[in-house]
Parts: structure tokens; C-alpha cells; sequence
């Protein structure tokens, strides 16, 4: 009889343990909000409803600005690889070599391995975690890839831009799942889209979700499903009537991971974040290798801000942006200075994950400003730091250096001129030589741009069928462009 009560004891014990185990489970997964971070591919800034686009509807992404935080001044770098390894390091690119361009498809480098990134930072925490979409931080070296790098599930492509319905890049597939090439019909919007409701749907709730939901909308080759095109028989311009296709494609699909969330019971703990990579493109020498500009206006629309992608200009730089997450965002609009490189140290504190294994981190904690509005712990911002050129931001004022021959020198008041209109360099001098310092300062910190050491051993293999020079001999300090 003893023994018996003796098991029967151990039995509801064990039992007592199991259920609190799982009450644990969830209680830390409620405890840590799910993170849905979502980024959008050349958005102009004023190619949304919630900042005054009146053409293009986007009513899911306006519904989440309306009810949620509104940026007015939300930076990230001028293309698209740098942004994205911001995001993923909480480190300017020019501190390992990713601060110039993008990652060409035919090059063989990518974000170096020695940093320690969101998705690692996040896993450790107890976090699943998941890229939809683009990833372009490399893709020659499966050590680059994202499942290398941190991530449990990897759904799209590699490089930085594709065919919307063949998947391709000049010919050659770049569509994995899980480092596996994938062959589909679909065009890669709502295939995104598709694959996130997917994932959202199969999620075990008692473990928090990180979902870096990164679409290659609305990025050139401009292409749209016809009946998109066809929603748009007002604009004029084919152009721009394809890309509003675009950009309406990608609003649906985001409503459809929205309303995923909601019918798994999710959307109450889901942080959403969304914004773009970098400005709109205004340049055609920005616009890809895959469209011939020569023919077409380009349809970005950066708003009041001069320029585009690829340029050190607001344009470029300053982005449409939310973020949204019921009861613990108020609906506002955010003044305050935010750089994607505070995503990572921001996200982190909120999921109780250490940085510990970061390098040293260039972003700050902005919780505060995101959730109320509160004054931003960030007075700077780095645009970027290159051989030839460089800009930064200190409060209201802010540099643009090219140090090319000739050399020029950009000073704008961006509170008194955020379109940048008056240079007032000649009528500023000590404001300028203290940012110019900084720079100098900034640009002695830098690692050589991977991109045009990538470009010298191009140049030096074809020099007359000369043997690539070593970089350490061939490419110092002194000889960068």
C-alpha cells in the first residue's frame, strides 16, 4: 500500500512538474514579445499612404502607422547590403568592409563571420528564428549563408536582385529554402508573403518567433502581376503604374502575415517593425543590372527629400518607417533620431538577450522613443564613411565630404532645410572644421571597403593577364580611390 501511494505520489508529482514546465514555457514566451521584422527594397519615402502618397493605396501598412509609431526621421545607410548588415550587427558597415555598394553577384565576399548577429543574439534567448526574403551579405561561401549565421528556417534569395517570376538572376536560379535551391512558379512577393503566413501559422506559441520578413519589393526589374497593373488605370506612366502594382502586391501580403498573426493569437505579443532599406531610387546608375533605365522615368517618389538610394542625401538615407505592437506602442509620431544599427541593442533588451558576444555596438537601446515618443538617446547619425566621401549628422547640423579632386564640402541645417537647398559651408567654418574632425576621426577606425578591393583584383587580373596583386602590397591606405 505504501508503495503505492509512493508512485502514485511520484506520478503527480512528475505531472505537477510537467505542467508547470509548460506554464513556464509560455510564460516566457508571453514575456517576450514575437518579432516580426518586415523591410521593404527601394521604398520611396513618400510611396505610402501614411506619409502622403495619395496614388499608390497601401491601407495595411497605413493601419499599422495609424495605430502605431510613425517615424519622421528613421535612418539607415544609402543602398541596400550596408543597411542590412547594420540591422543584422548593430555596427556601422565601415567597421568590417561592407560600407561601399552592394555585394555584386559575381563577387566572392561577404559580412564577415567574426560578427555576432540578431538572429544568434536572439536564438540564445530562447528565440526560433526565421528569414523570408532577401538576405545579400554574401552568397559565393556558404559560410555566409543565413542558416550559418543564425537563422532556423531561410526562405528566397541570396543576392540583391531577381526576376519576380523566373526566380533568376542572369540565367542562374538564386531561390533556396534552407541552402537547398528551389524551383517554383510564383511571383516572389506573394510567394514571401505566402511562405510567412505559412511559417506563422505552423509556430509553437510557447516559443517566442523572430521573423526577419525582408521582400525584394518594390527593387527593380519593375514587374507586377497584371491584374496589380491593372488596379492603377489612372497613373499614366507605365512605369510608375507597375510599380504601384508593386508596392500594392507588397501591402496585401503584409495584411495577410497580420491577419495570420491574429488568427493564431499572436498579434498581442508580435512587435512589428517595418521600413525601408534605403530611399527610393532616383539615379538610374542606382537602379540595378537587370533594368535598362534608359528608356523609363524612374517612379520613386522620396517625397521632400533630395535625391535616392546610393546618394548621402536624405533621399537616400531617411525612410518611410513603423513600428506597431497593441498596448505597448502608443499611436504617435516619433521625431526622435533612430538608425537601424539601434534595431539590434533595441530589439535585444526587449527579448532579455545579452550582447555580450557583440563587438562593440554603435546602436542604442531606443525603446523608449519608439514606445513613447521620448526624447532619443541618439544626437548623431553616420551616413557613411568611404576613401571619398563621407557624411555625419550632429543634432541639427550635418557634413557631406567628397574628398575626390575636386574636393567639395556640403553644410545643411536639416531642421531649417530638410531638403537640402542652401550649402551653408562658407558661412559656417568652425561648424564644419568639428564635423570634418569627426569624420577624419571615424575614417581612421575603417576597415578597407571589400567592394573596391573586390574591384582592384578585377582590374589587376586584367591588365594585361598580370597575376592578381596581393592586397597587402597593392591596395594600402594611401592608394584607395
Amino acid at each position: 500500500m505504501k508503495r503505492k501511494l509512493a508512485t502514485c505520489s511520484l506520478s503527480l508529482l512528475a505531472a505537477a512538474t510537467g505542467i508547470l514546465a509548460r506554464a513556464g514555457q509560455v510564460n516566457a514566451a508571453e514575456n517576450k514579445p514575437n518579432i516580426i521584422h518586415i523591410v521593404a527594397d527601394d521604398l520611396g519615402w513618400k510611396d505610402v499612404g501614411f506619409n502622403g502618397c495619395t496614388d499608390i493605396k497601401t491601407p495595411n501598412i497605413d493601419a499599422l502607422a495609424e495605430r502605431g509609431a510613425k517615424f519622421s526621421q528613421f535612418y539607415v545607410q544609402p543602398m541596400c547590403t550596408p543597411t542590412r548588415a547594420c540591422l543584422m550587427t548593430g555596427r556601422y558597415p565601415f567597421r568590417y568592409g561592407l560600407q561601399t555598394a552592394v555585394i555584386p553577384s559575381v563577387s566572392a565576399y561577404g559580412l564577415d563571420t567574426s560578427e555576432w548577429l540578431m538572429p544568434q543574439c536572439l536564438k540564445e534567448a530562447g528565440y526560433r528564428t526565421a528569414i523570408i526574403g532577401k538576405w545579400h551579405l554574401g552568397h559565393a561561401d556558404k559560410k555566409y549563408w543565413p542558416r550559418q549565421r543564425g537563422f532556423d528556417y531561410q526562405y528566397g534569395a541570396m543576392i540583391g536582385e531577381l526576376d519576380y517570376f523566373s526566380h533568376e538572376e542572369h540565367g542562374v536560379l538564386d531561390w533556396f529554402r534552407d541552402n537547398e535551391p528551389v524551383k517554383e512558379e510564383g511571383y516572389t512577393t506573394t510567394l514571401i508573403g505566402q511562405d510567412a503566413v505559412k511559417l506563422i501559422e505552423g509556430h509553437d506559441t510557447a516559443t517566442p518567433l523572430y521573423l526577419y520578413l525582408a521582400f525584394n519589393a518594390p527593387h527593380t526589374p519593375y514587374q507586377a502581376p497584371q491584374q496589380y497593373i491593372d488596379r492603377y488605370p489612372n497613373i499614366q506612366d507605365p512605369t510608375r503604374r507597375t510599380y504601384a502594382g508593386m508596392v500594392t502586391c507588397l501591402d496585401d501580403e503584409i495584411g495577410r502575415v497580420v491577419a495570420a498573426l491574429e488568427k493564431k493569437k499572436m498579434r498581442e505579443n508580435t512587435l512589428i517593425l517595418f521600413h525601408s532599406d534605403n530611399g527610393g531610387t532616383r539615379n538610374a546608375m542606382f537602379a540595378g543590372v537587370m533594368a535598362d533605365m534608359s528608356k523609363v522615368k524612374i517612379p520613386c517618389d522620396n517625397g521632400p527629400y533630395r535625391e535616392g538610394k546610393g546618394s548621402l542625401f536624405e533621399g537616400a538615407t531617411r525612410v518611410c518607417a513603423l513600428a506597431n505592437w497593441p498596448g505597448h506602442i502608443k499611436a504617435q509620431t516619433v521625431d526622435g533620431l533612430i538608425h537601424a544599427v539601434d534595431i539590434y541593442p533595441t530589439l535585444a533588451a526587449l527579448a532579455g538577450a545579452s550582447t555580450s558576444k557583440c563587438k562593440p555596438l554603435d546602436g542604442v537601446n531606443v525603446w523608449d522613443t519608439i514606445s513613447q515618443g521620448k526624447s532619443s538617446p541618439r544626437s548623431e547619425i553616420v551616413y557613411n564613411v568611404e576613401p571619398f566621401r563621407g557624411a555625419v549628422r550632429q543634432g541639427d547640423w550635418k557634413l557631406i565630404w567628397r574628398t575626390l579632386l575636386p574636393s567639395s564640402m556640403e553644410l545643411y541645417n536639416l531642421v531649417q532645410d530638410p531638403s537640402e537647398k542652401n550649402n551653408v559651408a562658407a558661412a559656417n567654418p568652425d561648424k564644419v572644421a568639428v564635423l570634418q574632425q569627426r569624420l577624419e576621426a571615424l575614417a581612421r577606425e575603417s576597415a578597407k571597403p571589400l567592394f573596391l578591393v573586390d574591384q582592384f583584383k578585377v582590374v589587376m587580373k586584367n591588365m594585361n593577364g598580370e597575376p592578381v596583386m596581393p592586397i597587402d602590397e597593392g591596395f594600402d591606405e594611401a592608394d584607395q580611390p
